[in-house]
């Protein structure tokens, strides 16, 4: 193992513009649990019983660990059912969430991807790609005007005339005109993506570096508390008047690695790397708090959904995800897990790790064997933090390709470097090669260079073009987008048994490309219903295909989202609880927090520094255990520093590497609170864990007291009475003793010796030598001995 972990590029550098292809995406608390008057005397919790929803019993249609904002009755019944699980139109049992670009809007010549395009009655979510940060931190698709396409432009086209109800144009009066004959899809406006996350484009094509999600969200020395609440009331009323039913946040990226997202951004990312997660975790609550009010006074629940990070590179400088409990559901960006930004040739979006990825080659040294470039990997990550089904699995639609190709089986796991180092990419060729992008005919839907304006070389495709190519097909768009090559050589497809992936191959000119056809959305969809995921997360639905026989080739068409809706029909409801085994009834009010996490590359090996806080009325005794689950994306090799004994209990994945995928969701510890140390009622226990791979959230908390075993609001369980420790008595650290509670209270500023006993907070202490310092915030080593509660 190394000291620390091999410093990889930030992943992926994808060199998009607004008109780009489709490398341009991308707990219960104390006031909802009636606190018990005494240890021994607790009421149920308003939404503690299972019962079927109505719509005055929102708080049962909850998900599970979903954050709810306190004193606001949300609607969840809107969307959610008795089990917390969403609602799906289309006789769907999981989501598909396809991305919908304004840039395929015709207006370029280019062939179109209109809202008549969209499979209506096969698909659940509509992501509205993009909307974005303006320069007064308020969400934005730019001026009004006849040339927007969200909101001016219109299409002569039948069935495409605008809907006189609505007093705009442009694709948000098609999509809500659409919704009205399909009211059960829900629209988002997705908002940021790769090229709009620092910045934005003005009507005239230009990008505007106005700092976007970065100074929205911070300033040069922390939070930028202001912009938060100004872009939230914005983003309130935005999904208000356009018709929204929610908002997903694409920001890329929130992390703390230096060199991590858009290259056009870092005059600014990197040197506020600091307050990123800090401020992205302020965005996701007060956005949560806010659209929470507004559903309630709307009567309609507004869904808060995110586009995240699948590698664990970048979820490195994203702490523990503290975001997961405000959001709905998270769509992993499980694509772009290889390209040109390096010269090592591999999968668009592995599904499992077959343990031969170049890349990996020492994280595979530093991890136990574990390779975290795959979907699987990233799965069990966020499964760490929240149940399957608000995981949704992202699939792309388009192909990532090298040419030139040395090495690998058929290209694949060869090297393919840009010949002229000094011509890379932004942001690429510092700590390895960039990579030699395939162009021309293999690179239809290239982006521009902002110089130059030539073709990025990236081999980025619709999935219909490349089946053209392997069909020995010029399409007759090609001129559209500028292209004039034909095809040299034949392109071969090849299968990957191990990782589930496609690709193709030209011998002749050595080029690679990879994506998702018919084969790999199959197996995708076979793991999703298998592991219960919540579905699937498509970039973008342009890239999908249909046979035009009359044309002798393949065009924009509805394919692969009918293969996914047959397998969704059929595939059983999604995962809904977060833990494998029922949590108790009963729910002790304790938070745990963690903080004091490294930057960047320095954050290796992981040492968080963990804070259980006991909110409760009563102590927990010295010898009561805590334990949670972690998720499998990291070895089952965590340890703690503070002497609190940390074993574990389950072993989720103990074979090493995870060729083929892991084989289980969860490691389970276990900790004991010293026998000299209670957690006094508003007292705190402190800890430092230490691992290396990166972990979501630390969940499923359980607290045992002499043998009674509590959930903790932390989770933000679905159901549960909450009651105050210790409600079944002691434990094997014992209450104090009669004597023991019979001490004075103690008094701040008053001087203790050896042996002075008192009584503080529900418990009892004895001084170990002179001392003036509060009981219960010494620590174990401290000058107060913990008696136990009392």
């Amino acid at each position: 193992m190394t000291s620390r972990p091999p410093r990889e590029r930030a992943r992926p550098v994808r060199w998009a513009r607004a008109l780009g292809a489709a490398a341009a995406g991308l707990c219960v608390s104390a006031s909802m649990l009636v606190t018990a008057p005494t240890a021994h005397a607790a009421t149920t919790a308003p939404e503690a019983a299972p019962a079927p929803a109505s719509t005055t019993d929102h708080a049962g249609c909850r998900p599970d660990g979903l954050y709810r904002t306190p004193g606001v009755d949300v609607p969840y019944c809107d969307v959610y059912d008795a089990d917390g699980r969403e609602i799906l139109p289309n006789d769907l049992d999981r989501r598909v969430i396809g991305y919908f670009t304004s840039w395929r809007n015709g207006s370029n010549g280019q062939p179109s991807y209109l809202v008549d395009d969209i499979p209506w009655d096969r698909i659940s979510h509509i992501n509205y790609a993009f909307g974005h940060v303006d320069g007064d931190h308020r969400l934005s698709v730019g001026p009004d005007g006849p040339d927007n396409p969200a909101t001016g432009m219109t299409w002569d086209e039948p069935g495409l005339e605008p809907d006189p109800e609505f007093a705009y144009n442009g694709h948000f009066n098609q999509l809500n005109k659409f919704k009205k004959e399909n009211p059960g899809v829900r629209t988002l406006v997705a908002v940021g993506g790769w090229a709009e996350t620092g910045g934005y484009f003005g009507p005239d094509g230009t990008r505007v570096d106005s700092g976007g999600f970065y100074s929205m969200t911070t300033t040069a020395t922390g939070v930028n508390h202001q912009g938060i609440e100004t872009f939230a009331d914005s983003a309130v009323a935005f999904v208000r008047e356009y018709g929204f039913d929610g908002v997903d946040i694409d920001y890329e990226y929130a992390t703390s690695n230096n060199g991590a997202g858009n290259p056009d951004d870092f005059w600014i990312s990197d040197a506020r790397r600091g307050h990123l997660w800090e401020g992205y975790e302020e965005l996701m609550r007060v956005l949560r708090e806010k659209l929470d009010a507004a559903s309630a006074e709307d009567g309609r629940y507004y869904q808060l959904t995110a586009a995240v990070p699948s590698s664990g590179w970048l979820l490195r400088g994203q702490e523990v995800h503290q975001v997961v409990r405000y959001l709905d559901f998270v769509n992993m960006m499980t694509y772009d897990l290889h390209g040109t930004w390096n010269h090592f040739v591999g999968h668009n979006g592995a599904l499992y790790d077959s343990g031969q990825d170049p890349e990996l080659a020492d994280v595979y040294n530093a991890y136990d064997g574990i390779g975290y470039l795959n979907a699987d990997w990233a799965h069990h990550y966020f499964r760490g933090a929240m149940q399957a089904g608000r995981i949704n699995l992202g699939v792309p639609f388009y192909t990532r390709g090298w040419r030139d190709v040395e090495g690998g089986q058929n290209g694949l796991w060869g090297t393919a470097a840009l010949p002229n180092q000094n011509e890379c990419q932004p942001g690429t060729g510092v700590t390895v090669p960039c990579g030699d992008g395939a162009d021309g005919i293999d690179n239809l839907w290239h982006d521009s260079d902002p110089v130059t304006g030539n073709a990025v070389a990236a081999g980025a495709n619709p999935m219909w073009h490349v089946l053209n190519l392997e069909n020995g097909v010029v399409g007759d768009y090609v001129a559209d987008y500028g292209i004039t090559d034909g095809i040299e050589g034949s392109y071969t497809r090849h299968w990957d048994d191990v990782t589930k992936n496609e690709w193709w191959w030209n011998s002749t000119t050595g080029t690679f490309l990879s994506g998702d056809a018919d084969r790999t959305i199959a197996a995708k969809t076979d793991y999703v219903a298998a592991n219960g995921l919540g579905g699937i997360m498509i970039w973008e639905m342009a890239g999908d295909y249909a046979y035009d026989a009359a044309a002798g080739q393949y065009v924009m068409g509805d394919t692969l989202v009918t293969g996914i809706h047959e397998a969704f029909s059929t595939a059983g409801p999604y995962g809904a609880a977060k833990a494998e085994t029922a949590a108790p009834a009963e729910v002790l009010d304790v938070d745990v927090d963690f903080h004091g996490f490294a930057l960047g590359d320095n954050n290796y090996p992981i040492t968080p520094d963990v804070t259980v806080t006991n909110n409760s009325a009563g102590a927990i005794p010295g010898g009561s255990t805590i334990t949670f689950d972690y998720g499998t994306s990291a070895p089952a090799t965590m340890s703690d520093q503070s002497g609190m004994g940390l074993t574990h209990i389950q072993n989720g994945h103990d074979r090493g590497d995870n060729v083929g995928g892991l084989d289980g969701d969860f490691h389970r510890v276990e900790l004991t609170v010293p026998s000299w140390q209670s957690i006094p009622a508003g007292g705190s226990l402190d800890f430092t864990l230490s691992y290396r791979l990166p972990i979501a959230q630390p969940s499923n908390v359980r607290v045992n007291v002499g043998g009674n075993e509590y959930a903790v609001t932390y989770d933000h369980p679905r159901e549960g009475t909450l009651v105050d420790a210790p409600a079944g008595g002691g434990g094997d650290g014992g209450g104090g003793t009669p004597d023991d509670c019979a001490a004075p209270a103690w008094v701040s500023g008053e001087t203790y010796t050896q042996g002075d006993t008192v009584t503080h907070n529900g418990a009892a202490y004895r001084a170990k030598w002179w001392t003036q310092a509060e009981p219960g915030t010494t620590g174990e080593w401290g000058a107060w001995e913990s008696l136990g509660a009392c």
